[in-house]
C-alpha cells in the first residue's frame, strides 16, 4: 500500500507489515492449533452430518453439510478465508446440489461492482494520501492540537469519517504513521517536563494507548456508517435483499447507522479516555509538529484533485436517489426513472473509471490511476462476498433456510422481533470476536432470516442488526484487522484491548438492540 506521508519510521513504529499481528508465544500455539485442528475438523464435521438420518431432502442435507465445513473453515482460518468459500462453493457444483449457472449467478450481482468501484476509489485516496492530508487538516482546527484529549477524539473522529467510504483496515494502516508520529511529539514533550530526566518512551504512554484505541475502534464505528464502510455490509444487505426482495438504499443505510455511530463514538471517546487517561491534560508543540507537517505536503496535486471529483461524483449519484425521493416523492415518475439508472454497482464503476480517464499528468499521458494499482486492492473480500452471496441464495432456493428457520422457531420459541434482533446481535458479536468480521456477517444473515420467517416477523431489522453488530468485535487483536494493526504497533497491551473492548461489546450491542428497531420504524423499513 502506498501513501504519501512524510512520517518517518523509527524504534517507536511497528517493525512489521500493517496489519501483522505481535501475538504473544502462548497466543501464537492457539493460533496454530486453532488453524490445524480447523484442517480435520472442517471435513469431519461436513461428513458426520451428511451421515445423519434426517429427514430432509438429499440436496438440503449436502448443502447443509458443506455449509458447516465451510463456516469451521471460516472460525478456524485454516485456508483464507476466501479461500474457505471458494472450496465450498466447487464442493456444492461437484456435489450436485445445484447446477454450476445457478450457484455462481450471485456473482453477477450489482453489489460486487459496488465493492469493486469503491476499493478502486478508496485505493486512489490513499496512493495519493489525500485522506493524509484530511487528517492534517482535522488536527489544524482551532485548539484540537493544544488538548490531549482533543487530539485522540479528533483522530478518532477522522477515523470514523474516512472508513465510511474507505476500508476499516486501510484507514488504520494509512493513519498509523501519523498517529505514531504525534505519539513521538507527546513523548519527547512529556519528557521534558518529567521530574525525571530519562526520556520516556511512546509505548509507555497512557495516551498512546488511547490514541491507538480510538484508531482501532473508532474505524470499526465509523464502518457502519454506508454500505460500502465495511464488507459485513455490504454482504449483510445483499443477503437481506436476496432473501426478502426488499431494496435498502445507500440512504436508508445511513439514517439506521448514524445513531448507532453517533451513540457509539461518544462512548468511544469516553471510556477510552476514563480507562487510558492521559498523563497532561495539555500541550505545547503538537501544533507546531502538524503545521511542519502539513507544510511539507505542499498544495493539493492533480492526482488529488482527480481523486476528489471523482469521489465526490460517486457519492453525489449514490445519495441523488434519495434526494429525488425527497423532493418529488418515493412514487413519481422522475424517482422511479433515477432509482433504476443510477444502480449503487453502476455508480461505483463510473466513479471508479473517471480515476483512469481524468489526467494527472496529460504530457506523460499518466492517469490518476493505473490497472496495475487496480489489481492490489481486496480482491479476496470481493470473493468472499460471492461466496457469501452463493450459500445465502442457496439456503433460499433448495427450502434449507426454511427448514432451518422451522426448526430453529420449534426449539427456541423465539417468536417476537426483540428477541430475534437480541439473539442476532449476541450471536454475531461472539462470532466476530473469534473469527472475521465479513465471515460472521455471511454465517449469522443466513440463520436469522429463516428464523424470523419461520415466527412471522419481517426479517429486515435483526437481519441489519446483526450485520451491525458482525462489526463490533473489539477485545482481541485476532478479532478485526484493525485491532491487529494497533496491538502489532507495541503501544496496546492486551489486556488494555481486553478491558477496553469488553465495554464497548457490550454498549454497542445495547445501542443496535434499542436504536436500529426504532430507525427502521422511522423510515419504513421495519414491516
Amino acid at each position: 500500500m502506498s501513501t504519501n506521508t512524510s512520517a518517518t519510521h523509527d524504534e517507536t513504529e511497528p517493525d512489521t507489515e500493517p496489519g501483522a499481528q505481535n501475538l504473544s508465544p502462548r497466543q501464537q500455539r492457539f493460533e496454530r492449533l486453532r488453524q490445524t485442528h480447523g484442517l480435520w475438523l472442517a471435513p469431519l464435521i461436513a461428513l458426520s452430518f451428511a451421515a445423519l438420518p434426517l429427514d430432509l431432502p438429499g440436496n438440503q442435507q449436502i448443502l447443509g453439510a458443506v455449509l458447516l465445513g465451510v463456516i469451521t473453515l471460516w472460525i478456524t482460518e485454516s485456508l483464507p478465508v476466501p479461500v474457505s468459500g471458494m472450496v465450498g462453493v466447487a464442493a456444492i457444483v461437484l456435489l450436485g446440489v445445484a447446477p454450476v449457472d445457478d450457484v455462481l449467478a450471485p456473482f453477477g450481482s450489482s453489489t460486487i461492482f459496488t465493492f469493486i468501484g469503491a476499493f478502486i476509489l478508496a485505493k486512489a485516496m490513499l496512493k495519493h494520501g489525500l485522506t493524509q492530508r484530511f487528517a492534517f487538516a482535522v488536527l489544524s482546527l482551532p485548539g484540537v492540537a493544544d488538548s490531549t484529549a482533543r487530539i485522540v477524539i479528533a483522530f478518532g473522529a477522522i477515523t470514523c469519517v474516512l472508513s465510511a467510504f474507505v476500508s476499516n483496515t486501510a484507514t488504520v494502516a494509512m493513519l498509523l504513521p501519523t498517529a505514531m508520529g504525534i505519539l513521538r511529539v507527546l513523548a519527547q514533550l512529556l519528557s521534558g517536563e518529567s521530574a525525571s530526566s530519562e526520556r520516556l518512551h511512546p509505548h509507555q504512554l497512557r495516551v498512546g494507548t488511547a490514541l491507538m484505541l480510538m484508531l482501532a475502534y473508532g474505524a470499526s464505528v465509523g464502518g457502519l456508517l454506508t454500505p460500502v464502510g465495511a464488507p459485513p455490509n455490504l454482504i449483510g444487505r445483499g443477503l437481506i435483499e436476496e432473501a426478502t426482495g426488499r431494496t435498502i438504499a445507500f440512504g436508508q443505510w445511513s439514517t439506521l447507522a448514524v445513531p448507532v455511530c453517533a451513540v457509539m463514538f461518544v462512548v468511544l471517546a469516553a471510556v477510552v479516555l476514563l480507562l487510558n487517561k492521559p498523563e497532561v491534560r495539555r500541550l505545547n508543540g503538537v501544533r507546531e509538529y502538524i503545521a511542519e507537517e502539513r507544510a511539507g505536503m505542499g498544495s493539493l496535486s492533480r492526482a488529488e484533485i482527480n481523486t476528489l471529483i471523482a469521489f465526490t461524483v460517486t457519492v453525489f449519484l449514490w445519495i441523488s436517489p434519495g434526494i429525488v425521493a425527497l423532493a418529488a416523492g418515493s412514487e413519481s415518475a422522475v424517482y422511479a426513472l433515477v432509482d433504476d439508472r443510477l444502480d449503487e454497482g453502476i455508480v461505483a464503476v463510473v466513479g471508479a473509471a473517471l480515476l483512469f480517464v481524468l489526467p494527472a499528468n496529460w504530457s506523460r499521458r499518466e492517469a490518476t490511476l493505473t490497472w496495475k494499482d487496480a489489481t492490489t486492492i481486496d480482491w479476496g473480500t470481493i470473493l468472499l462476498f460471492g461466496t457469501g452471496m452463493i450459500f445465502g441464495s442457496l439456503l433460499e432456493d433448495s427450502g434449507l433456510a426454511q427448514t432451518i428457520g422451522s426448526s430453529a422457531y420449534d426449539t427456541f420459541g423465539v417468536t417476537t422481533p426483540f428477541a430475534l434482533t437480541v439473539l442476532a446481535v449476541v450471536l454475531a458479536i461472539l462470532i466476530s470476536e473469534t473469527t472475521s468480521n465479513t465471515a460472521s456477517a455471511a454465517v449469522v444473515v443466513p440463520i436469522i432470516i429463516p428464523l424470523a420467517v419461520a415466527a412471522g416477523v419481517s426479517p429486515i431489522v435483526p437481519a441489519v442488526a446483526g450485520v451491525f453488530a458482525a462489526s463490533f468485535g473489539f477485545m482481541l487483536p485476532v478479532s478485526t484487522p484493525q485491532n491487529a494493526i494497533v496491538y502489532g504497533s507495541g503501544v496496546v497491551r492486551i489486556t488494555q484491548m481486553i478491558r477496553t473492548g469488553i465495554v464497548f461489546d457490550i454498549v454497542g450491542g445495547v445501542a443496535i438492540v434499542l436504536i436500529v428497531p426504532a430507525m427502521a420504524t422511522l423510515i419504513g423499513l421495519a414491516g
